[in-house]
């Protein structure tokens, strides 16, 4: 097993790409803290994670409150002895599909102000404990709209591009204390799209703005990819195993593209 005897924590452990990385985590020897707002979603995934004979926990934590994600990884630290690995799979409602002309300024600026918040709280609070053992990999989540110039996702787009900067220059932080900090950049992932999901939540006006459903608007962007097809849970899942594996110990402060050839470096 890969992650034998690791301790990871994740943050939106009860959402589709959470619970997705938390679920191989987990069967690859990780001992897994999920964290999250919603303790139904968080035990759901702790079940399949047993019944698959794994370990988790699970936690309400706000991943916006600076305080009460510290208290969490304080005591998984204390209980567990380490923390190995994190990520933050979090998602935060937000305004896509409007045009710039009608654009609120509060709907701009809402997700660069939560989304970066929470990843410099979650990755501070599991930093202090992961530089004691001079250790650790820290996973951050993007989008293909960090570089995409579109219509429609100004604020997201820009806090996508907040999100890769932060992990680059975060692992120039944190290298000295022997911590690996990565960037996961997938696209659309459809399995995250059913109905009542963030994700679903979020693409539901832009779509119906234009016209189509969402299966519709990914079926689009499918086709816009080189592969003709988007990201699987899985493939997501196993970029993260493997970020967070021995094996991609030479890599840090890089951005692992899973935009099915849509964006090509």
């Amino acid at each position: 097993m890969r992650l034998a005897g690791r301790i990871a924590v994740v943050h939106g452990g009860g959402g589709a790409i959470g619970g997705a990385v938390a679920r191989a985590f987990a069967r690859e020897g990780a001992r897994v803290f999920l964290a999250g707002r919603t303790r139904a979603k968080l035990e759901a995934v702790a079940r399949d994670i047993a019944g698959a004979g794994g370990q988790a926990e699970v936690a309400v934590v706000d991943a916006l409150d600076e305080r009460a994600v510290e208290a969490h990884a304080d005591g998984v630290a204390a209980k567990a002895g380490a923390i190995d690995i994190a990520l933050n799979a979090v998602g935060f409602h937000h305004v896509q599909g409007t045009p710039f002309a009608e654009l609120a300024l509060e709907d701009y600026a809402y997700p660069m102000t939560a989304y970066t918040r929470s990843y410099f709280v979650t990755a501070q609070a599991v930093a202090r404990h992961m530089a004691q053992r001079r250790s650790g990999v820290i996973l951050v989540l993007s989008t293909p709209g960090s570089r995409l110039a579109g219509t429609g996702y100004l604020g997201y787009g820009m806090t996508c591009a907040a999100k890769e900067a932060f992990s680059r220059l975060l692992a120039a932080e944190l290298a000295p204390c022997g911590i690996r900090v990565l960037c996961i950049r997938s696209h659309a992932v459809p399995e995250a799209s059913a109905a009542g999901s963030h994700a679903r939540g979020v693409f539901a006006p832009a779509a119906a703005r234009a016209g189509v459903t969402v299966e519709q608007m990914l079926a689009g962007a499918a086709q816009g990819t080189l592969l003709k097809r988007l990201p699987t849970l899985a493939q997501v899942a196993e970029t993260a195993v493997f970020a967070a594996s021995d094996g991609a110990g030479a890599m840090t402060g890089t951005v692992l593209n899973l935009s099915c050839g849509l964006l090509v470096d």
